[in-house]
C-alpha cells in the first residue's frame, strides 16, 4: 500500500476537518492510503516544549514520514495571508530532505482555512507551495472540471481546498468544501498512482 502524507496544523479544528476530507479522498483510490500527521505549536517561550505525543489527534510528523510517503497534502490555517508558524517552522527544518532530494518528483497539494471569505486563502495556499517547489515537488490543484469550484459560495479555490470558518471559527465544513477537499485528495492520490 502506498501512503500519502496528510500533514497539517489546526488551531480550532477547521484545518483538521479539511485534512479528514483530503484523507478520505486519498483512501478512495485503490492502492493508496493516507498517513495523517500534525505538527506541535510553536511557543514564544524558548524553554517550552510540546509533549512527545499529542494529547489527542494524529501523531507528530517525523522526517521519515516525508521520506516514506509517495505524496504530500499540506494544510495550515491562514495567518495574515500566510501559513501558520508551526508549519513554516517544520518546513524550515527539512534541509536534509531537500539536500537528499527526498521529495523531488513527488506530487503535493495544499489546503487552508480562513475566518473570512477574503482572509487570504489564495495567498496562503501560494505561500505553502513555495517550499514544496524548492523541494522539487509536483503541485496538484483543483481544476475547473470540478463543478463545485464554480458553484461554491464558501471555500474552494483552484490552488487547493479551503474553508471559511467565519468570525467565530466554526470548523464545520459546507457540502461544497467537503466535496472539493475529497476531490483534491483523490486527484493527489491518482497522480501519485500514475507516477508510481
Amino acid at each position: 500500500m502506498n501512503e500519502i502524507l496528510v500533514l497539517y496544523y489546526s488551531h480550532r479544528g477547521s484545518v483538521a476537518a479539511l485534512a479528514e476530507q483530503v484523507a478520505a479522498g486519498i483512501d478512495s483510490v485503490a492502492g493508496m492510503a493516507a498517513r495523517v500527521r500534525t505538527v506541535p505549536k510553536v511557543s514564544t517561550v524558548c524553554e517550552a516544549s510540546a509533549p512527545e505525543v499529542p494529547d489527542d489527534g494524529p501523531p507528530y510528523v517525523e522526517a521519515r514520514d516525508l521520506e516514506q510517503c509517495v505524496g504530500l497534502a499540506l494544510g495550515s490555517p491562514t495567518r495574515f495571508g500566510n501559513m501558520a508558524a508551526p508549519i513554516k517552522y517544520f518546513l524550515d527544518g527539512t534541509g536534509a530532505q531537500w539536500h537528499a532530494g527526498a521529495l523531488a518528483g513527488k506530487p503535493a497539494c495544499v489546503f487552508t482555512s480562513t475566518g473570512s471569505m477574503h482572509g487570504g486563502q489564495e495567498s496562503t495556499l501560494l505561500s505553502m507551495m513555495l517550499p514544496l517547489l524548492h523541494h522539487g515537488m509536483l503541485l496538484v490543484g483543483l481544476p475547473y472540471t470540478q463543478a463545485g469550484l464554480m458553484a461554491t459560495r464558501s471555500g474552494g479555490t483552484p490552488y487547493g481546498a479551503s474553508h471559511v470558518s467565519g468570525e467565530h471559527g466554526d470548523p464545520r465544513l459546507s457540502d461544497e468544501e467537503m466535496a472539493l477537499a475529497r476531490a483534491l485528495g483523490r486527484r493527489l492520490a491518482e497522480t501519485a498512482a500514475r507516477l508510481a
